[in-house]
């Protein structure tokens, strides 16, 4: 009985963390291939653009007291955004592959000026 509760215990603390890592990282590729199997459209600039505003909005609301799980996902969500707008005018970036930071911030800046260039209106 202690060999069944022991390998029981061997998979929640190892097997369940790591299917779970790996579904959150090939989770995204398979959902995209599925949407194109599928013929769902992406998404319209514009209808990017709106996002990226809202999303914006919504960052520069956030108070001092806003706790900071809240602050990182919707910074994560607006760089989602961003790369989604990105691929949809052709415009290189870096996003994804650098961690937060002041390399990450100066990032986002220069992405969002580009998209300015491109035509996206992302500020209210």
């Amino acid at each position: 009985m202690a060999v069944a509760a022991n390998l029981a215990l061997y998979a929640v603390v190892v097997v369940i963390p790591t299917a779970a890592t790996w579904a959150v990282l090939k989770l995204p590729g398979l959902i995209e291939k599925k949407r194109a199997k599928r013929g769902i459209p992406e998404p319209s600039v514009e209808r990017l653009a709106a996002d990226l505003r809202r999303v914006h909005r919504l960052l520069a609301d956030y108070g001092p007291g806003t706790p900071a799980a809240r602050r990182i996902s919707a910074r994560q969500a607006y760089d989602a955004l961003l790369i989604q707008a990105c691929a949809a005018v052709h415009l290189d970036h870096c996003l994804d592959e650098l961690p937060e930071g002041v390399d990450r911030e100066i990032e986002r800046l220069t992405v969002e000026e580009g998209l300015r260039e491109a035509g996206l209106r992302l500020k209210d």
